[in-house]
C-alpha cells in the first residue's frame, strides 16, 4: 500500500478509530487500525472484538493494499504531526509502515493482514433516519441512570416500542435512579421487536462521542444496531445484548394512588441545592426536605462544614413533613429538564420521588430519598440504672 492523505481531514477519523481499540489487552489484533486504500479513499477501521468502527477519507492511492498498526502508536504520532500532506507506505520485505510528512519520516511496524476479519457492513434495506442531536439528548437523559457494572442487569438501556400508544420509551436504571423519555418514530418502531433492544452503558458513550453528524441512518438486524452518517462515510455498530432487563412498570405503578406533590421554580432549586452541597461531607452527602404549604426549607450539616439552611415559596400539597435526598444526584437531575417549573410526586417519606416539567412533557425521572436511621441515645434512667 501506498497513499497520500491531508493530515487535517483524516485525524478526526483516526481519533475516532483508536477510541474503539481497548487500553489493555493482550490481544494483538485488537490493538490494530486497519488501513487501506481502494480508489480514491482511505479506510481507517478498528474494533474492540464488540464495536466496530470504519470510516473513509479522501485519499491518492498510488498502490492499493491492506496493512495494520498498532492503533496508539499510529494515533499518537499521527496528531502530533503539522497540517499537510502524509505520505504512508508499506515495506512488505521488512513488514514496516513508512509515514513520511516533508523531512520527518518516522517507521512503524506491521501486523500480517491475515489478522483482518472483514466488518459487518451496513443494512441498506429498511434503514430510517434520524437527527443526532435528538439521539445525543436520549444519552444525555438516560445515560446518568444506568448502573456502571457490567454484571448487573441495570447495565443497559432499553429501547422498547408502545404500539398502542405510538411511542418508543428509552429508559434507564441502575436501582436508586430511574429515567425514562418517551418520542415517535414510526421508522424507528418499525425496526424494533415487542420486547425491544438493549444497549449497554459502554455502547452508548461511544455512540455519544460518534454522533457530531447532523443527520444519521440507523439500521438493526437480528444481532447488531448500525449508525452511518447520510454520506455513509463512517459507520459503527455493536451488538445487542439479550439479558433480562427489570419491570420498571412496577416503578411507575407507585404513582397511581394519592400522592404528595410539590411544584417549584428549577432553577432556584438547582441554586439553592449547589450551595447547600458546600456543607456536605464524605459520609453527609444529602439534603434535608422541610415542607409547609407555601414553604420549602433545605438544610444540610457537617462537623467540619458547618450548617446552610435556605428556604424557597413553593406550591405543597401533602401530608409528607421531611424527606431526604442525595444533594448531587438531584443536582444532576435537574440539569436535565428545560421546564422554568417542576413537579416532584413523593410516595412517602422513604418511597420512591417522580420528578416531571411541563415543557419536559415527554421525559420523567424518579429518585429514591435517603434512609436516615435515627441514632440512638442511652437516656437517663438508662444511664443511672447502669450505674445501681
Amino acid at each position: 500500500m501506498k497513499t497520500k492523505i491531508a493530515k487535517e481531514n483524516t485525524v478526526e477519523g483516526v481519533s475516532k478509530a483508536t477510541s474503539i481499540i481497548p487500553a489493555r489487552t493482550g490481544a494483538a489484533f485488537l490493538r490494530t487500525l486497519w488501513l487501506e486504500g481502494r480508489g480514491n479513499r482511505l479506510k481507517i477501521m478498528s474494533t474492540d472484538s464488540k464495536i466496530e468502527f470504519s470510516g473513509e477519507y479522501r485519499a491518492e492511492n498510488l498502490e492499493e493494499g491492506l496493512l495494520g498498526v498498532q492503533g496508539r502508536s499510529f494515533y499518537d504520532l499521527f496528531r502530533k504531526l503539522p497540517t499537510g500532506e502524509i505520505t504512508l507506505s508499506q515495506d512488505k520485505d521488512r513488514d514496516i509502515l513508512l509515514l513520511q510528512q516533508g523531512r520527518r519520516k518516522y517507521k512503524l511496524p506491521t501486523y500480517d493482514p491475515s489478522w483482518f476479519q472483514t466488518f459487518s457492513p451496513f443494512p441498506e434495506e429498511n434503514a430510517v433516519e434520524w437527527t443526532a442531536s435528538h439521539l445525543r439528548e436520549l444519552i444525555e437523559h438516560i445515560g446518568f441512570c444506568i448502573a456502571d457494572d457490567d454484571s448487573d442487569t441495570m447495565f443497559y438501556m432499553k429501547m422498547v416500542p408502545v404500539p398502542e400508544e405510538g411511542y418508543i420509551e428509552v429508559c434507564g436504571l441502575n436501582g436508586h435512579q430511574f429515567g425514562m423519555q418517551r418520542f415517535i418514530h414510526p421508522g424507528l418502531q418499525y425496526l424494533l421487536n415487542e420486547d425491544g433492544v438493549l444497549i449497554p452503558k459502554p455502547y452508548l458513550l461511544e455512540l455519544k462521542k460518534w454522533l457530531t453528524q447532523d443527520e444519521i441512518l440507523l439500521n438493526i438486524d437480528q444481532k447488531r444496531i448500525f449508525v452511518t452518517n447520510k454520506l455513509r462515510s463512517e459507520t459503527l455498530s455493536f451488538p445487542i445484548s439479550f439479558d433480562k432487563f427489570p419491570n420498571y412498570n412496577i416503578f411507575l405503578s407507585y404513582f397511581e394512588a394519592e400522592t404528595s406533590r410539590l411544584v417549584l421554580d428549577r432553577e432556584e432549586l438547582i441554586d439553592s441545592l449547589e450551595r447547600i452541597y458546600l456543607f456536605n461531607t464524605e459520609t453527609q452527602r444529602c439534603c434535608y426536605f422541610v415542607f409547609s404549604d407555601r414553604e420549602l426549607i433545605l438544610y444540610s450539616q457537617g462537623q467540619d462544614t458547618g450548617e446552610g439552611t435556605e428556604s424557597i415559596e413553593v406550591d405543597y400539597q401533602g401530608d409528607i413533613e421531611q424527606i431526604i435526598f442525595p444533594t448531587k444526584n438531584l443536582i444532576e437531575i435537574l440539569t436535565h429538564f428545560k421546564s422554568p417549573y417542576i413537579q416532584l410526586e413523593f410516595t412517602d417519606q422513604n418511597g420512591p420521588c417522580k420528578i416531571t416539567g411541563e415543557k419536559d412533557s415527554d421525559y420523567l425521572v424518579i429518585i429514591m430519598p435517603v434512609k436516615v436511621e435515627e441514632e440512638t441515645y442511652y437516656t437517663e434512667e438508662e444511664i443511672e440504672s447502669e450505674n445501681l
